[in-house]
């Protein structure tokens, strides 16, 4: 479930939306060959308030609506997608040299909440591995999670069937080999909804727009990430009121203190035959003991 490190090149596949083909050279034990690749996309996406720009971030140029949305709401700035009263994504022209390019998201927003933003001064260019764009202080980065409501408990079979099914919903990645992914599965394990992005981050966010704007019980199911649980990943989830976190690699300190703090189930090293629960182990039914790493 982690991304491979490395993948057979070939251009039979079709290409999704969110890769490219470029041209590559191989040096095997046969010699020197030409040949084509798939290659995950990297923009820049410039997110827009009320005219007022707040954040650029690096991400895969798929699901763009879906992660604004998500964004905007994990991130405090709405308290909920009816809050955006408009959305507007532009593509920007990319010149010969390569220079530009990428797309702008402009949103409308309640005055109260542009205001509020506004006092945050946000106004940065987030990478692909960060996970606190735009905090200035440590009190912003330090945001105290929202405790999660009651949720339908999970068995250890459901977290299995997810698992063993996720790798095959993932075509960016199945193509090129970058990207990470959030999915978000049933209590009986079926995923139902998965986003992509070269940026774990931006994967669930694009997740956690999807389900609000389509209205999934998020008290009812779990979260996929194919990344690390680090903090803010956690966070995003409590924001939201999910309640149990899946991750196939590990997880952090400070991001099991905030999954206690927010009563979140947090699994990590996740693999069909195996899981490790870290945080409020009551969610995760299994029928024969979990074992301990």
């Amino acid at each position: 479930m982690s991304l491979p490190q490395s993948k057979p090149v070939s251009t039979v596949a079709p290409v999704p939306v969110g890769a490219e083909v470029v041209s590559v050279q191989i040096v095997g034990q046969a010699g020197l060959r030409d040949a084509q690749d798939q290659v995950a996309e990297e923009v820049p996406v410039a997110l827009i308030y009320n005219g007022e720009p707040h954040v650029v971030m690096m991400a895969t140029p798929s699901e763009l609506e879906d992660f604004a949305g998500g964004f905007s709401v994990t991130e405090g700035i709405v308290a909920s997608l009816y809050e955006i009263e408009d959305l507007q994504i532009v593509a920007l022209p990319q010149d010969a040299a390569h220079v530009g390019g990428g797309f702008e998201i402009s949103m409308r927003i309640p005055a109260a909440r542009a205001a509020a933003l506004s006092q945050r001064q946000r106004n940065l260019q987030g990478r692909t591995g960060c996970g606190l764009c735009g905090a200035q202080t440590i009190a912003e980065a330090q945001r105290m999670p929202r405790r999660v409501p009651a949720a339908t408990p999970v068995a250890a079979a459901a977290v299995r069937r997810a698992l063993e099914s996720l790798r095959q919903q993932q075509p960016i990645n199945r193509a090129t080999g970058a990207t990470h992914a959030a999915a978000w599965a049933t209590p009986d394990g079926a995923i139902v909804a998965l986003r992509e992005d070269v940026g774990r981050h931006n994967a669930l966010d694009k997740l956690i727009g999807q389900l609000l704007a389509t209205h999934v019980d998020l008290a009812a199911g779990f979260l996929v990430i194919t990344s690390r649980a680090s903090y803010e990943m956690v966070l995003k989830a409590s924001m939201v009121g999910i309640a149990l976190v899946v991750a196939v690699s590990a997880p952090t300190a400070y991001a099991i203190r905030i999954a206690e703090e927010a009563g979140i189930t947090l699994v990590g090293f996740a693999q069909p035959e195996r899981q490790v629960i870290y945080s409020c182990p009551g969610r995760l039914l299994a029928s024969t003991p979990v074992l301990a790493r």
